[in-house]
């Protein structure tokens, strides 16, 4: 909150010869106030005019004071979420469902399309997620149409991957898709629909648990709110994406990075002239510099859905087992926690 300084204007001139009178409860009245307006400023210009940092933490009576980053639209937990409908169900008994949200980052209607795996209406298991983003003025139904419900069953039944759930997200129309422009904040629409997930659906609510990835526009918004929001997601891949401006984000990320881990993989095609694939290798590079276990590939070929459809495998099995490790290094890393003495 900034405030901005008042005015000054003249003076109002006093009569000569002429005393003013004040009244000594006035006075002290004035006195009082002109100190509370002046405490009220010191706060709000520290950034601590809240009932909390005005009365401390352990006020009695004070409830905690939600934190909520800016440019992250939290969605509200006294309203209700939305309802998953039915859109289908295949031989293998996994579903295909969809959703659509008032969406405050958007500042209009959201949706989804989640994959839920065989098996998931009969268990109390709880799943990780992989969130996709589609391309430039694209739609989250192309990766339906790429085959990713055939892909995700068979590397699923084939034990090559755990189960988990996919959630398709769609953008509104435009080319800026996944950033943060004007009144449109499509990066922060995905940790928005991440939170409704977490609430809607059996997920395991952990960073551990989280990949992000994308094709083309999609690849550079995965890259991009995997890095803005570095305590989300363990995982992340660009398909045939590209890395405008992302490198500040990835110096501010190195130490948590370093502590935490994160795995990469990014791919571009030879003949792509809507990305340059040589990017690819160069920044995942750059990400095992800040301590990620980074791979990347050029493939042969050009910027199409084709390509995407060709290496739809690799990028699934690079979510899925990436995943297994983020989470089995996790319960490590907590088993460890439990292990060491408590503080006295």
């Amino acid at each position: 909150m900034r405030l901005e300084p008042a005015l000054a204007g003249p003076a109002t001139p006093q009569p000569i010869g002429r005393r003013t009178q004040v009244r000594p409860l006035r006075l002290l009245i004035a006195l009082l106030l002109a100190a509370v307006v002046s405490v009220c400023c010191a706060l709000a210009l520290e950034g601590s005019l809240t009932l909390e940092g005005v009365l401390g933490a352990s006020a009695p009576g004070a409830a905690p004071v939600p934190v909520v980053s800016p440019g992250v639209y939290s969605p509200s937990a006294s309203q209700p979420p939305p309802t998953l409908v039915a859109v289908s169900q295949d031989g293998a008994g996994s579903s295909i469902d969809q959703a659509s949200f008032a969406s405050a980052a958007l500042a209009g209607q959201g949706s989804f399309i989640a994959y839920l795996p065989p098996g998931f209406a009969s268990t109390d298991r709880h799943y990780p997620v992989l969130y996709l983003l589609h391309g430039r003025d694209g739609h989250a139904s192309a990766f339906l149409e790429i085959g990713i419900q055939r892909r995700l069953d068979r590397l699923i039944g084939d034990g090559k991957i755990p189960p988990m759930l996919v959630v398709m997200i769609q953008d509104r129309s435009g080319l800026n898709n996944w950033q943060d422009i004007g009144t449109r904040h499509s990066a922060s629409y995905v940790v928005e629909v991440q939170q409704l997930i977490d609430r809607m659906l059996p997920t395991i609510p952990t960073r551990a648990a989280r990949a992000i990835a994308g094709s083309s526009m999609g690849g550079f918004g995965a890259m991009h709110v995997a890095l803005a929001n570095p305590y989300r997601f363990a995982v992340v891949e660009s398909w045939l994406g590209f890395f405008d401006n992302l490198d500040e984000e990835l110096r501010a990320d190195r130490p948590i990075i370093a502590r935490l881990g994160l795995h990469a993989f990014v791919y571009g095609a030879e003949d792509d002239r809507a990305a340059r694939p040589e990017e690819n290798p160069a920044f995942a590079a750059r990400l095992r510099a800040a301590g990620a276990q980074a791979r990347s590939a050029i493939f042969p070929g050009d910027h199409s859905l084709h390509k995407v459809r060709e290496h739809l495998d690799a990028g699934l099995l690079f979510a899925g087992r990436s995943l297994a490790a983020a989470q089995r290094r996790a319960a490590a890393e907590e088993a460890q926690a439990q292990l060491r003495p408590s503080p006295r």
